[in-house]
């Protein structure tokens, strides 16, 4: 049986839900540092705000593949639904959380109910003809990153006034987003009347095939690499600014949205191009090298003013990333391009459990003899990349000859 019949209207409203999911995930990142202090009474909260954040991670890890298993069986509409729902009571239930526990028991449902990215994204899938949907899932990144630049504005702002007006406006963003998909979203395909098959629901399932891929794995090793030392500047960005800058939230926020800013323009103008003339090996070491460089050099700033004009060599180091993507992508054949997508989800959504964590851990230990020690850490792990990345495979150069600039 064909899915039901949908419009432009259902792409219009997903992709706003998309951009409002992301505003309201960025709105808290600017005063979480603050609030945990207010509610710990502690003074050092380094190692919170690591746990933070990857408890975050680990539950998007864990149930995205159980949200998008229940979206195939019963309709993405009912889970997206849910989920928006849960957000919004979850985040007034932050906003007023009187201890730290309850501060960590909103942030589980936070990332359990974030974990519907994985179904926003199939219902994408489910609307666009093969030939649209690479177009689409940009329209989909572009979202998200006009939402994760607006938000940590918007909260540094709001923060400023009360560490728990964040909450409150992300609860609102979140309602709204359920009451669009209420209203206006109908559903993209009928319920499945098969039961979900249990290895469905495992999210370590995407990661066993690689291992078993000689010329994968040297590569996926440098992918692990480049995601778990990418945590540095999220894990510390933050507490950094404010131990060592004396940055305000409004500060915070600003210093994101400049960041998203020469970020969107590094991806879309310099990566295609790099690409095209220096090949997806030679784009990786640009990225690798810039973004190094930029980590040192962040290590031994001292002045707020410098952290704003290492965000643009951060920015350029960031093709690093999707540079890796391509040349991972032409190691497989075609009919493995899923699996491989699957696995490299995996990777980054355990690298974010892991990076914060050990991150705000080094930079708590360390802080009191030199406080850039952990960005020269980061700078340091990166070295791992070349002796791994020698081990690799020569990518196939026609199709490196053969890409158009975009």
């Amino acid at each position: 049986m064909p899915p039901p019949k949908v419009t432009n209207r259902a792409l219009t409203v997903i992709l706003a839900a998309i951009t409002l999911d992301a505003v309201g995930l960025g709105l808290v990142l600017p005063i979480l540092p603050s609030l945990l202090k207010e509610v710990s009474h502690l003074k050092n909260v380094e190692g919170h705000f690591g746990l933070f954040l990857a408890v975050y991670a680990l539950m998007q890890f864990l149930c995205s593949p159980i949200l998008g298993a229940l979206s195939d069986r019963f309709g993405r509409r009912p889970v997206l639904l849910v989920s928006l729902a849960g957000a919004a009571v979850d985040y007034l239930l932050m906003a007023y959380a009187p201890s730290l526990w309850l501060l960590y028991v909103g942030r589980v449902v936070a990332g359990v109910t974030g974990a519907n990215m994985a179904v926003a994204t199939a219902y994408l899938a489910d609307i666009s003809d093969e030939e649209q949907r690479a177009r689409r899932y940009g329209y989909m990144n572009a979202c998200f990153g006009v939402g994760f630049v607006v938000g940590p504005v918007l909260g540094g702002v709001v923060g400023a006034y009360s560490t728990r007006y964040p909450f409150l406006a992300a609860a609102a963003f979140n309602g709204l987003n359920f009451a669009m998909g209420v209203f206006a979203l109908p559903e993209s395909r009928h319920a499945a009347r098969e039961a979900i098959a249990p290895p469905r629901l495992n999210p370590f399932g995407s990661l066993r095939w690689v291992f078993g891929m000689r010329a994968v794995l040297p590569f996926v090793l440098v992918y692990t690499i480049v995601c778990c030392v990418n945590q540095a500047p999220i894990a510390l960005w933050v507490i950094y600014g404010q131990d060592v800058f004396g940055w305000d939230t409004a500060t915070v926020g600003m210093t994101y949205a400049f960041y998203g800013l020469l970020l969107a323009v590094s991806q879309a103008v310099l990566t295609g191009r790099l690409s095209t003339r220096f090949g997806d090996r030679g784009t990786l070491l640009i990225g690798l090298g810039f973004d190094n460089a930029a980590f040192l050099a962040m290590g031994a700033a001292s002045e707020g003013w410098m952290a704003f004009a290492l965000c643009a060599p951060m920015a350029v180091g960031a093709i690093a990333t999707p540079a890796l993507q391509s040349l991972l992508s032409k190691q497989v054949d075609e009919d493995q391009q899923g699996e491989l997508q699957g696995t490299l989800v995996a990777i980054m959504s355990l690298a974010s459990v892991v990076g914060p964590i050990a991150f705000t851990w080094l930079y708590g230990a360390t802080k009191a003899a030199h406080p850039g020690v952990a960005w020269f850490v980061a700078s340091a792990i990166y070295l791992l990349c070349f002796p791994v990345f020698r081990f690799g495979r020569e990518e196939k150069r026609t199709a490196v000859l053969c890409r158009k600039p975009p």
